[in-house]
């Protein structure tokens, strides 16, 4: 196993690349709108490390009390992305990260960390099996499945915000709420916008864009939140197939 790590800075943040979208061959534009992101996140205890490697091998945690997220608590790091793909996949690169993340969050003084996970897993977010083996367990949960897992130092623990149990909003209209932390955000709101014009399907896309809302949201939320008809539906980005699914109920 390669255990040449590097974690992103405010001083190698234009000249690293970022794993997740590493294979993306074309200009991708929701690289730079990253890139952007996470320069002002970095100065805030953000932590992306990756292998130094062309590879999609990374954690991605931050302090919860900054994290773009509707989750509060006291003195603990939220875990947004863990991903190894491809080929990396059985090396141990997974429980290195973890192991890192745990191990930084002791050196701080953290009272634990915690992530976002659901009864079913969901394909954007990580592993909450994989998470379980180091300890997880689950302290909070909405009416619709998702559930806050947290690893406890100290026996406090974190919970969602009040407002990310509503589950709900007044507008009947497909809305998404999204924020920049996802390098694949940037691509997957063009191919929405553009579906729903050439449709003509009433939209409102809520680009988040401070810590406050997305700490205010009515629903859970790692980086993307949709809703329609008034109710929330997925945290899942979409794709073209998926929206139609949920534009047929």
């Amino acid at each position: 196993m390669n255990t040449d790590f590097v974690n992103l800075t405010t001083e190698n943040l234009a000249t690293e690349h970022l794993c997740c979208i590493i294979r993306s061959k074309k200009a991708h534009q929701g690289i730079e709108a990253k890139r952007q992101w996470l320069s002002d996140r970095l100065n805030e205890g953000h932590v992306f490390r990756k292998l130094n490697a062309k590879a999609t091998v990374f954690i991605e945690y931050a302090p919860l009390e900054t994290a773009w997220v509707p989750v509060i608590g006291d003195n603990y790091y939220y875990l947004y992305c863990l991903w190894v793909a491809g080929s990396d996949k059985g090396k141990g690169y997974g429980k290195s990260l973890m192991e890192y993340c745990l191990a930084d969050a002791k050196e701080k003084g953290k009272s634990g960390v915690c992530m976002l996970g659901a009864k079913k897993q969901k394909s954007w977010l990580s592993d909450q099996t994989f998470a379980k083996k180091f300890g997880f367990e689950v302290v909070d949960t909405t009416d619709n499945g998702y559930e806050l897992l947290a690893l406890s130092f100290d026996g406090t623990t974190p919970k969602f915000a009040p407002n990310a149990k509503k589950q709900k909003i007044e507008s009947k209209e497909l809305t998404i709420y999204y924020d920049m932390q996802c390098p694949y955000i940037y691509q997957k709101m063009e191919i929405i916008k553009q579906y729903c014009e050439m449709y003509c399907i009433p939209a409102s896309l809520i680009q988040v864009d401070s810590l406050q809302k997305a700490k205010e949201l009515p629903c859970v939320f790692n980086n993307w939140g949709v809703f329609y008809k008034g109710y929330f539906e997925t945290v899942n980005l979409l794709d073209i197939t998926y929206l139609e699914r949920i534009l047929k109920k």
